[in-house]
């Protein structure tokens, strides 16, 4: 490479080839490590769900038990085989919920 405009040509060529792979290489890392979170993410969310109905079945289990019943109902008054209705069961936790702020909200008042 006796002319310096040739090597100064192949140089560049070499540094935007290197550029280039390094660039790919940690755009493919992140790719990478975000499809990992995204899956460690659905992971742990489908845990949480499941560990939440299991306690919620319990309970209902234990309400049931309790009152002395034997037919095993699930907080939407609908019989254990029948399918659940999950928009149904959050609206009625939410009308649960509603109610016992009120009624907290009503003893604090008292209380204080």
């Amino acid at each position: 490479m006796s002319n310096p405009l040739v090597q100064a040509f192949f140089v560049g060529r070499a540094a935007a080839e290197v550029i280039n792979q390094r660039m790919e290489g940690a755009f493919t890392d992140a790719l990478s490590e975000l499809g990992k979170l995204d899956a460690e993410l659905k992971e742990h969310m489908r845990s949480f769900t499941t560990e939440v109905m299991e306690r919620a079945e319990r309970a209902a289990e234990t309400a049931g038990a309790g009152s002395g019943t034997h037919t095993t109902q699930s907080g939407t008054g609908q019989t254990s085989s029948e399918p659940l209705d999950l928009q149904a069961m959050i609206d009625e936790l939410r009308a649960e919920i509603a109610v016992l702020r009120t009624e907290l909200q009503r003893h604090r008042s008292g209380s204080v």
